[in-house]
């Protein structure tokens, strides 16, 4: 089980290292647009903060292309780079053909049948975007369900993206999926309760410990 902050942002990236519990960071291209400077600042950025882990989405559209940016994105990145790809013909030609070269990602998956191509290509992780499958195909966390049982028995892991809020997060860890990839205002959020909050403060009002301040 791993949790990931969904952002290209490396100020985003720096608070989520300082938490100490994430595993690493998933980017796209939306999300590097969005970041305001080139993808190539955003990966070294990245690998600087020495993440688990870093994903990266390749573009490029003809195998020669994929291959060509693949190689420098792991150049930018060296450790931990995980390549997300499109599930295009081509997409999964490439898993197949270097996937034992380079760890990737079947990602935008919506169909079960998707995931089983992505298992027998040697995927080693395929995204599925919980909340917009909700939106357009009606639910997102049974569509989980369902992926985790065409992945069952294989070395094909889910990652949950679209999330929208902390119920969304940890039922799509109960439907099946082995990580969740969030935003950084709901990564942030993750850890805090109001009544945690509220009975800490009570504790602190009436109880005592060991003063440091002697």
């Amino acid at each position: 089980m791993a949790i990931f902050l969904d952002s290209a942002k490396l100020d985003e990236a720096r608070q989520a290292k300082n938490f100490g519990w994430v595993y690493g960071v998933t980017t796209n291209p939306s999300l590097m647009a969005k970041a305001g400077v080139e993808p190539e600042i955003v990966l070294k950025g990245l690998a600087e903060l020495q993440f688990h882990q870093v994903y990266y989405q390749l573009v490029s559209q003809d195998m020669d292309g994929m291959m060509i940016e693949a190689r420098k994105a792991a150049e930018l990145v060296k450790n931990g780079l995980i390549l997300k790809i499109a599930p295009t013909e081509n997409g999964f030609r490439f898993v197949a053909k270097h996937g034992k070269d380079f760890p990737c990602c079947i990602t935008a998956i919506f169909d079960p049948a998707q995931a089983l191509i992505a298992r027998e290509a040697g995927a080693k992780y395929i995204a599925v975007y919980v909340n917009r499958t909700t939106k357009q195909l009606g639910n997102g966390l049974a569509l989980v369900g369902e992926l985790a049982k065409v992945l069952a028995g294989s070395q094909t892991e889910i990652v949950a993206a679209s999330l929208k809020s902390r119920k969304e997060a940890v039922d799509a860890f109960l439907a099946g999926a082995q990580h969740i990839t969030v935003p950084c205002d709901l990564l942030a959020n993750l850890s805090i309760h109001p009544l945690s909050v509220q009975t800490v403060d009570q504790f602190n009002a009436e109880g005592i410990g060991i003063c440091m301040n002697s």
